[in-house]
């Protein structure tokens, strides 16, 4: 439709047609303001929108046609704004249909996009949490199942700590809690009591961990010492005897007592484990695997081994490290036996596959800490540290041997005195282990 415009005064156009009464202006503007917070007592009317020209029409085509210089009409207002899509009364000033959600080039409320950012960071924090949290929870879980029953405090005329931790580990032929279906399974007999079926002292320092065996037949002096129940002080009368007799005699109060006074190396952390938890650890784990380079077999421990690559159940673990009349050379031989399935049992179990593993973890955990003894000091973080050194023993820097000897006397093992006093020395200095046994 083409505009029409008259003259309303000097000076000033009006056009005729497309506007309500009261309107006026090249926009259609009303004189007395309704709808823009106007005072007036009319109400308004509802609006008609005008056509609008594409901003290329020249004035001249609306029946303007002004003079050389001149600007717009008078009263006509600033340039118009043209019409961009949008639809007036929607939510947010959107097209149909848009949910009043805001479109390139439009006007309006929007909603934020989504903060993949924060939600990732919310999402790490929490997983850290959740994390953290059964940490925690296990640790204090594990903590509470240490059997804390050694008093070091009862060990007397103790000699200085040196460099590094020494730990004293022991197997006993302990079978508290087994069934008579279990002894017999596992050829454990049917004896009372506990004796050390192997002892071993575990080094830990800035050069490698050291494992060193001592047979139980070696032959040792029993000190004076304090009786772990009586309190007596019992005076050294220089009786000698097999070092296991020392355990029998007043359990790991003496045993201690007894490994510093033979050697001169102080003792920081004491942990045992039977029968019954050492074979439950291995079937915890799924068995340990071991090369085993001779084919053997005892009828004592139920030994019976092909050579070669094989996986241990509980059971077999148990013969495999107790055995010793199937070899020549009696208890030297068992205690590496020993050395060398601890070492693999120690490599086995410390591997993500365990310790990230919930269905492996809390099973080998529940299986070992049962069973264990340890002295009154020790806290599960020190445990730990006692395995991964077990484990570093056959890598790296780690070194694994026995006492050295130097003979015997009535069926007995003699230490020899002066690579004993060498290797002592060495430890509690934290120097790197040059003597070596047999």
């Amino acid at each position: 439709m083409t505009p029409v415009w008259r003259t309303s005064g000097p000076g000033t156009l009006v056009r005729m047609n497309d506007w309500p009464d009261g309107w006026t202006g090249d926009r259609g503007e009303r004189r007395d303001h309704y709808g823009r917070g106007s005072g007036g007592a009319q109400p308004e009317g509802a609006r008609v929108m005008p056509h609008v020209q594409s901003r290329g029409v020249p004035r001249q085509a609306q029946g303007y046609n002004p003079g050389p210089g001149a600007g717009p009409p008078p009263g006509a207002g600033p340039e118009p704004a043209y019409n961009t899509g949008q639809v007036y009364g929607s939510p947010s000033g959107g097209g149909p249909g848009d949910g009043g959600y805001r479109r390139a080039g439009a006007m309006g409320p929007t909603r934020p996009a989504a903060d993949w950012g924060r939600r990732i960071k919310l999402g790490a924090l929490t997983l850290v949490i959740v994390i953290l949290g059964v940490s925690i929870g296990t640790y204090f879980w594990a903590d509470g199942k240490l059997n804390r029953e050694v008093d070091l405090s009862k060990v007397i005329e103790r000699p200085a700590q040196g460099d590094g931790t020494n730990y004293l580990i022991v197997g006993s032929d302990s079978r508290e809690g087994m069934t008579d279906e279990q002894k017999k399974q596992l050829h454990t007999g049917s004896a009372e009591g506990k004796r050390t079926d192997s002892m071993m002292i575990l080094h830990d320092g800035s050069n490698g961990p050291t494992l060193i065996s001592l047979p139980r037949d070696s032959n040792v002096t029993i000190p004076s010492f304090k009786g772990s129940d009586s309190g007596k002080v019992y005076p050294n009368t220089g009786r000698q005897t097999k070092l296991n007799a020392a355990y029998a005699e007043d359990g790991p109060e003496l045993l201690v007592r007894t490994v510093e006074f033979n050697t001169g190396l102080h003792i920081d952390h004491y942990v045992e484990i039977g029968f019954a938890g050492f074979a439950n650890i291995v079937d915890a784990i799924g068995g340990v695997e071991i090369d085993i380079p001779k084919a053997f077999k005892d009828k004592k421990s139920g030994a019976d081994f092909q050579a070669g690559k094989q996986t241990l159940d509980g059971e077999q673990s148990l013969a495999f490290v107790r055995t010793r009349y199937a070899f020549a050379g009696s208890d030297l031989d068992r205690t590496k036996n020993q050395q060398k399935f601890l070492a693999a049992l120690a490599s086995q179990t410390a591997t993500p596959g365990t310790i990230l593993n919930p269905f492996k973890l809390y099973p080998t955990m529940g299986a070992g800490l049962d069973t264990l003894i340890v002295d009154k000091d020790m806290s599960l973080w020190s445990l730990g540290q006692m395995f991964f050194a077990m484990k570093g023993v056959t890598g790296g820097e780690g070194k694994s041997m026995n006492m050295p000897i130097s003979g015997s006397v009535g069926g007995n093992l003699v230490w020899d005195k002066e690579k004993v006093k060498q290797l002592v020395n060495q430890l509690n200095n934290d120097e790197k282990v040059t003597v070596s046994g047999d």
